[in-house]
């Protein structure tokens, strides 16, 4: 896990006067899985956007394998093996299952082409049989696997997961955590946002926990759950 795939060194973003994040530092190294936790509101998914581009620091630098990026547009990002779910989907609802999952198709940034539109496909069986389905016409858990199925066809080298079991049934969100375990599995490095805290230090290699946009804790999974009082203070744990 030496090489740095993502970085960001003090990020302070703002929305409007608010003041989100103020002076963040974050990494993630290759095939290495972080759950980024927090309260709602803390700054997490402002964090993510303000790394991948979507939203423009104030101050601070991100890159990405070591090359300064805190300027470019989200395309150069992502095309440089990055992937990112985001809170709410995303999907095209007027493509099918296919469409969706074949226009996001290409190699990583090595030339890799571990996942294919067949190894989506059986990673998900649900979407094997709605192939010819529109996004629309999929229910909430099933436009999630696809969301996340579109992501992988792009081999990235670090998946950014934000809240990928929102308002999910169990049964479905714990075939979602499923999923990302195959995925941290096959050497994709992970951040994963989520409500559920013990999902998500099952799986990470560390833990940062973001306050009103500062980070309050880094540390591996274990650390954290043998620290009772940032676990109560912070995640009302």
């Amino acid at each position: 896990m030496s090489e740095t795939l993502l970085r960001a060194d003090g990020l302070h973003t703002y929305y409007g006067a608010s003041h989100v994040l103020r002076g963040v530092d974050f990494e993630v190294a290759k095939g290495e899985t972080i759950g980024l936790m927090g309260r709602n509101g803390m700054g997490k998914t402002t964090l993510i956007r303000s790394m991948l581009g979507l939203v423009r620091p104030r101050q601070g630098r991100v890159s990405v394998r070591g090359e300064d990026m805190t300027d470019a547009p989200p395309h150069s990002i992502a095309r440089r093996g990055i992937a990112y779910v985001p809170e709410g989907r995303g999907i095209f609802p007027n493509l099918s299952v296919r469409e969706n999952l074949v226009m996001a198709a290409r190699p990583g940034v090595d030339g890799r082409r571990d996942w294919d539109f067949e190894r989506v496909v059986a990673t998900f069986p649900r979407l094997g049989e709605r192939l010819g389905h529109g996004g629309g016409q999929l229910s909430g858990g099933e436009q999630q696997m696809l969301t996340i199925g579109r992501a992988l066809m792009t081999n990235p080298d670090l998946l950014i997961l934000d809240e990928a079991t929102e308002g999910l049934a169990p049964l479905i969100a714990r075939e979602i955590w499923s999923i990302i375990k195959t995925i941290r599995a096959s050497g994709i490095a992970t951040v994963i946002v989520d409500k559920n805290y013990g999902a998500v230090m099952s799986l990470a290699n560390r833990c940062v926990v973001l306050v009103k946009g500062r980070v309050v804790f880094s540390g591996s999974a274990a650390e954290l759950s043998s620290n009772p009082e940032v676990m109560h203070r912070y995640l009302s744990l």
